[in-house]
């Protein structure tokens, strides 16, 4: 299996040198940068497994980094920084990023992180699937394997955490969720924090098969949760 590249984008070189220590004896490979545009740029010119991305950095911050990679790559973003409000943890999450750190942070749990995003991806989520196995619901064809989904032979894209929700609904299709379970199933892992962040991805997704054209709806449960039925 291939070495898995991380960028990690910070400007203070300390905290660059030390998540880059801990990854690469992990055996990870590790490119660092000072700032967003040059990391914007280096990603651009030869894309990265993973980002971890700092919030607080001169020039382009963290959340617009984060904004311009989600326009052309689902690949898994960790963010760290200062910032550990609530609000800024949320917004975060909604801009597409996968897990949320705040500094300080245990660089042991940060690598713990890392590993858990890249098994999430490599495993999916919910009951594992035979390779190439497909999974149909209503007009919708979801492709784990290759965590593709389609309507009519016609792909419709998604995000990482959008494909992860959209999944695991449909494997449990006509069973209810609350936001609690659906943010510990999704994140893998107990979350604290707004349920808005899958406030936020129910509402995308929605978007997203109705500008397919799907019929395959979400259905809301008030004072609950959310479900699909098929």
């Amino acid at each position: 299996m291939k070495t898995r590249l991380i960028y990690v984008i910070d400007d203070e070189q300390n905290i660059r040198e030390l998540i880059k220590s801990y990854l690469v004896k992990e055996g990870f490979e590790v490119a660092v940068f000072s700032d967003g545009e040059s990391a914007l740029a280096g990603f651009h010119a030869g894309k990265a497994d993973m980002l971890i991305i700092d919030i607080m950095m001169r020039g382009m911050d963290g959340y617009s980094l984060c904004r311009e990679i989600r326009k052309t790559s689902d690949v898994p973003i960790i963010i760290v920084s200062a910032k550990g409000d609530e609000i800024d943890r949320i917004l975060g999450l909604e801009l597409g990023s996968d897990d949320y750190i705040s500094k300080p942070f245990s660089p042991r749990e940060l690598v713990v992180r890392v590993k858990t995003v890249f098994r999430r991806i490599r495993d999916d989520v919910g009951e594992s699937v035979k390779s190439d196995d497909e999974i149909k619901c209503s007009d919708i064809v979801l492709v784990p394997d290759q965590r593709k989904v389609e309507r009519e032979g016609i792909e419709i894209e998604l995000t990482a955490k959008e494909f992860d929700l959209l999944l695991f609904l449909v494997k449990n299709r006509n069973r209810v969720y609350t936001r609690d379970q659906l943010l510990n199933s999704i994140w893998s892992y107990e979350y604290i924090g707004d349920t808005r962040a899958i406030d936020d991805l129910v509402k995308r997704l929605r978007k997203k098969l109705g500008d397919a054209g799907s019929l395959l709806k979400i259905t809301t449960i008030w004072g609950f949760g959310y479900k699909i039925s098929e």
